[in-house]
């Protein structure tokens, strides 16, 4: 099985081109953060990953998605082959993507908050409001329910 799933932020805007048979293709990078860092107390390791996206992923990825901004990546690892204008053969790994998403809010993206003020003023120590008014009791036994 070959499937990828990668989460993190656009080096640059993505690019959409056309084949010559007129088929919308779209390339970025995205910037993703290793899960660890090292024992040495080092930085934390950031790996750059070639995207593609074809026909409505392409022009969605580009109409969307800019810069900086953080996204979900669902696809499959490619490896292509090919010369370079000095006649060397290459090897290059990019991911095929099915499916692009939003995994930051709209407010946060807008507002010009970085990364690291967006999450603190967005989510930490965030709690929901729960007031009586907000449940009811049922007042109506259904017996056994089907599930």
């Amino acid at each position: 099985m070959n499937q990828v799933v990668l989460m993190g932020r656009l080096t640059r805007d993505p690019e959409l081109r056309h084949t010559q048979s007129g088929t919308p293709v779209a390339t970025f990078s995205l910037a993703v953060d290793r899960g660890y860092t090292p024992k040495d107390g080092g930085e934390r390791q950031t790996d750059f990953i070639d995207i593609v996206a074809w026909r409505n992923t392409a022009e969605f990825v580009c109409k969307y998605f800019t810069k900086g901004q953080m996204a979900a990546v669902t696809g499959r690892l490619q490896i292509r082959d090919w010369t370079d204008k000095d006649g060397n053969k290459r090897r290059s790994a990019e991911v095929v993507a099915d499916n692009i998403y939003f995994t930051e809010s709209k407010k946060s993206r807008e507002g010009g908050a970085s990364y690291a003020s967006a999450d603190k003023a967005d989510y930490a120590g965030y709690q929901m409001p729960v007031t009586g008014s907000d449940f009811a009791e049922l007042e109506d036994d259904d017996g056994d329910l089907p599930f």
